[in-house]
This record gives C-alpha cells, sequence and structure tokens, in this order.
C-alpha cells in the first residue's frame, strides 16, 4: 500500500516536472524508523520503500539521502518528506540565501525558504535542512533541491510546488527589472 502512495506522489512530482528521472526521494515516518524511496529509482515507479531505523545503519538500497531524512524525522514533528529537484528553485537558490516569495500564495504559506548548505547525502546537509525545516515548512539545499515537510506526503509535496512557483515568478520579476 505505501508503495502505491509513493508512486502516486511521485507520479504527481514527474507530471508537475519538480524531479526528473531519479532525481529525488520520498519518506514517512513509521514509528522508530523511517520508509524512504530506493536508491536509484524513478519516483514515477519508486517499488517498495527500504525501511531505515532512526538510529545505526541503514540497510543496503535505501536513498543516499536517509540521514536528511532521519534528521528531521527526529528534530521536528513532521510525518512525511519530500525531496525535490525543481530548477527554478535550484536556481534561486544558486542567487538568494534566502526566498522570500512575491506572489500571494507565497507570501500567504510560507513568506520565508531558508537557503541551507551542505553536499548531498552528507550529515552536513541532514543538519542544515533539519534546521531549515524547523523554521519552514519547505527549504532549498544550494544547488540541490528542495526539502520539504508536511503531516501528510500531500502537505510536502504542496509546499514543493509552492516552492518551485514562488522561485519561477521571483525569477521572471528580476529578469524584466534588467531589462
Amino acid at each position: 500500500m505505501l508503495d502505491q502512495e509513493f508512486g502516486r506522489i511521485g507520479r504527481r512530482l514527474v507530471a508537475e516536472r519538480l524531479v526528473d528521472a531519479t532525481f529525488g526521494n520520498i519518506s514517512v515516518r513509521d514509528g522508530d524508523s523511517l520508509q524512504i524511496t530506493r536508491t536509484g529509482c524513478c519516483l514515477d515507479e519508486p517499488g517498495m520503500p527500504v525501511k531505515v531505523p532512526l538510529a545505526g545503519d541503514a540497510p543496503a538500497g535505501a536513498s543516499s539521502e536517509y540521514r536528511v531524512h532521519r534528521a528531521v524525522y527526529l528534530g521536528t514533528g513532521y510525518a512525511a518528506i519530500v525531496h525535490a529537484h525543481p530548477v527554478h528553485a535550484v536556481a534561486a537558490s544558486l542567487l538568494y540565501d534566502a526566498i522570500e516569495p512575491i506572489d500571494s500564495e507565497g507570501e500567504m504559506l510560507c513568506p520565508l525558504i531558508p537557503v541551507v548548505a551542505g553536499r548531498p547525502g552528507t550529515d552536513e546537509l541532514a543538519n542544515a535542512v533539519a534546521d531549515g525545516l524547523g523554521q519552514a515548512p519547505v527549504v532549498i539545499a544550494r544547488g540541490h533541491g528542495t526539502f520539504a515537510g508536511g503531516a501528510t506526503l500531500d502537505e510536502a509535496c504542496l509546499y514543493t510546488s509552492l516552492a518551485e512557483h514562488a522561485c519561477h515568478v521571483l525569477l521572471l520579476v528580476e529578469a524584466h527589472r534588467r531589462r
């Protein structure tokens, strides 16, 4: 059943062009563990997730970003996480230290999107993302992508979409101003 839910969210991320190919990952908290997509899987057909304990070693096959998901679950109240690579959010993260949405939905739902640093798959990124998600429901890892938390996967997906939309609007307005 969880594989179907991950597939539904993964297909939505692909349809909205928030991920391509095998980029990104999805997880949900599961008591003293988390269920996460497999490394290298395509999110529109992710297959069965991998169960990773909140402490100790991760089993083979777990997404390389399991450290980030683990740190977020240990440091926040989120029950679901979506990590995507939306192109406008990635581009904006290379220009700004934080994103302040100028569109109405962004201003209302997430007035500040932190931009954090750290190499993918590292404890440095895990700690930065967990700290950022303590302040806002979505963060952007500089040059890498968004991490969004929510009570459900749908909520985390909504914040992923919101960040991409806000960054797209911001970049369009900035490009127009430079003319």
